[in-house]
């Protein structure tokens, strides 16, 4: 290969690892990829062919003379036989170069009438031997020169240039989008963590203070402090849906951290303890480590209204928190031995605990009264 030739590779592969670097997506590389190779080949068509999951060649990409196509349409699309020459190519054969795709036996029988308007015709394998991405062809009109060897050459070193920049480009991209996952992670750790546990203490903090000034305030500013707490609740609400959103889609490469059942409901029941002056009794009982995300975030969310009602309205000296993993299921229970729940009391936390259940085809009990307290079981199969 003389030094001309040479250089203009060079230049092209450059400019494909820019592209294919720079751009979110490598496979909208695929078109440069194919000019390019047109170019230094000098032929009137050139395709890209990607190996699908399942085995089938398919036309990524084309450049040429659209006019020269024929009657059957854009190559782009086609599926090759998993028998033809650049299938062969695909699967790491080496390049192959004849000098009529309709005469030639190892060509003839797997041409697609989209492509029966040219005779010469070269492939090569495209990608790494490691990672064998599909194969490059070019094509020229029938009756035009054949393709001779530093042509081929020239294919052959181009596509494996260009191959390789498309694998690293994957890499990379792969890469950036785990570090923007881990980032989403942390930062739905930290509103969960910090800033919802912050809003849920103040509104606890604002109901017991309600309660204790009832009677006491004007009606305007009672209503005051139901609409503060209202706005808490929605803000608290918001912020968890934003959290759910963030965690939602986590890369295949390298999955969030899911959050411990056993070690949040600790946090859970800590929480309630400070707000109660005195710690709930807590028991765990079975393996929590591998139940279902879904199912533990229900199960989370079903612990905190719970505590939440039981700080709110119940006066409780005595609260027990019970999660029992079996073979077959998850039990929640929360007992507490205070006044009940107040008749006048919103029963929208107590609705939230019975959706979550039956979206997990489970089922959410309650039984309360002024003389024995309260007892929530929230049990869902697994």
């Amino acid at each position: 290969m003389d030094s001309t030739l040479a250089r203009r590779i060079l230049a092209a592969s450059t400019e494909i690892t820019k592209a294919a670097l720079s751009a979110e997506d490598p496979d909208v590389v695929l078109p440069l990829v194919v000019r390019r190779a047109s170019a230094l080949a000098r032929s009137d068509l050139g395709l890209v062919m990607v190996n699908a999951d399942d085995g089938r060649l398919t036309v990524e990409a084309a450049y040429g003379a659209p006019e020269a196509a024929g009657p059957a349409g854009d190559p782009v699309g086609s599926v090759l036989s998993e028998r033809s020459a650049a299938a062969h190519a695909a699967r790491g054969g080496g390049p192959i170069v004849v000098d009529d795709l309709l005469d030639d036996p190892l060509t003839a029988p797997y041409v697609p009438s989209a492509l029966r308007v040219y005779g010469p015709f070269a492939v090569a394998p495209f990608g790494t031997r490691e990672r064998r991405l599909g194969a490059l062809a070019v094509y020229r009109r029938r009756g035009a020169s054949t393709f001779n060897r530093d042509a081929v050459e020239v294919l052959s070193s181009f596509a494996a240039h260009a191959g390789l920049a498309l694998v690293l480009a994957e890499g990379s991209t792969a890469r950036q989008r785990v570090a923007v996952y881990q980032e989403r992670e942390r930062i739905a750790r930290d509103l969960h963590d910090v800033i919802v546990q912050r809003l849920y203490g103040a509104g606890v903090q604002l109901e017991v203070l309600g309660r204790k000034l009832s009677g006491r305030l004007d009606p305007a500013d009672q209503q005051r402090l139901h609409d503060t707490m209202d706005e808490l609740d929605r803000t608290i609400a918001e912020v968890r849906s934003t959290v759910h959103t963030l965690r939602s889609a986590a890369p295949e490469e390298e999955p969030a951290r899911v959050p411990d059942l056993a070690e949040s409901t600790r946090s859970e029941v800590q929480v309630a303890g400070e707000l109660l002056g005195r710690p709930p009794q807590l028991e765990l009982d079975g393996d929590l480590d591998d139940v279902p995300v879904a199912v533990a975030d229900h199960a989370r969310a079903a612990l905190r209204e719970a505590l939440s009602n039981v700080v709110r309205h119940a006066g409780a000296r005595k609260v027990v928190v019970r999660m029992r993993r079996t073979r077959t299921g998850l039990t929640l229970q929360v007992e507490d031995d205070g006044c009940g729940i107040p008749r006048d009391v919103s029963k929208r936390g107590l609705r939230n605990m019975e959706e979550r259940a039956a979206a997990a085809d489970g089922r959410c009990t309650v039984h309360s009264s002024p003389s024995s307290g309260t007892t929530v079981t929230w049990e869902v199969p697994l």
